[in-house]
């Protein structure tokens, strides 16, 4: 069974057709990758799936369950953490209790979060800024924290909102090192994301979106060749 099926998604916003009968699954263990130009849709499918938004018609399976409509809290209880594009830490608080905070979701005990937390940092090499103001981390390390915060919930499935985006070479080296390490750990993934150098060699499958729509769906070999993504998104990357 699928972890996640979307299906026939629509978010409208008055008038206006943001996300139109978008559809596609997601399998246990695998890296998804969601792709399209700016203003595509790609972050309002995000907020549809992890219930910040209420689709206006369609379907949101998690683990079997209709989710549609259910409150971010509860699906996020359920197994599902997502990071978001702008990265928003709870900035007077440390690094390590930033994490502890995601990690009251899964336990009561504070000495239990506590250890949770710490795996957390360690894994996603915070452990050393443990004690910083979470205000002061630079740009590389605040998006690092965004992964750690949703990591410590202990999910199923991971929703990674432009990760990446304004990071440097060596922080891009080692935050994919860290994404192929959540894939190892079982965890199933889903990616917003620009770099498409990234994108094509840690997605496992590619679902391209445009004004709204699914205009295709793949491997990313599949989707290097395809006709109407290279003409929609990915023209000016291949010639350049």
């Amino acid at each position: 069974m699928s972890l996640l099926q979307v299906q026939n998604a629509y978010k409208f916003f008055g008038g206006l057709a943001a996300v139109t009968d978008v559809s596609f699954e997601i399998e246990p263990g695998e890296i998804l990758a969601l792709i399209g130009p700016n203003g595509a849709g790609k972050t309002t499918v995000f907020n549809v799936v992890n219930g910040f938004y209420k689709p206006s018609k369609g379907r949101i399976s998690f683990k079997g369950v209709d989710i549609s409509g259910m409150k971010p809290h509860k699906i996020c209880k359920m197994g599902m953490a997502r990071t978001f594009q702008v990265v928003k830490p709870l900035q007077r608080m440390s690094v390590l209790d930033n994490v502890i905070a995601s990690a009251y979701l899964r336990t009561d005990s504070k000495e239990k979060a506590t250890a949770i937390a710490m795996e957390t940092l360690k894994f996603t090499g915070l452990y050393e800024d443990r004690d910083v103001i979470s205000k002061g981390l630079p740009l590389g390390k605040r998006k690092r924290l965004e992964i750690a915060r949703a990591l410590a919930t202990q999910p199923e499935l991971l929703l990674l909102d432009e990760s990446f985006a304004g990071l440097n070479p060596t922080e891009l080296d080692e935050s994919i090192g860290i994404i192929r390490r959540i894939k190892e750990r079982g965890i199933t993934i889903m990616i917003i994301e620009h770099h498409m150098k990234v994108i094509m060699s840690i997605s496992d499958r590619i679902v391209v979106i445009n004004y709204g729509q699914k205009i295709a769906e793949g491997t990313p070999e599949e989707i290097r060749a395809n006709p109407a993504v290279i003409e929609a998104y990915l023209g000016e990357e291949q010639h350049a």
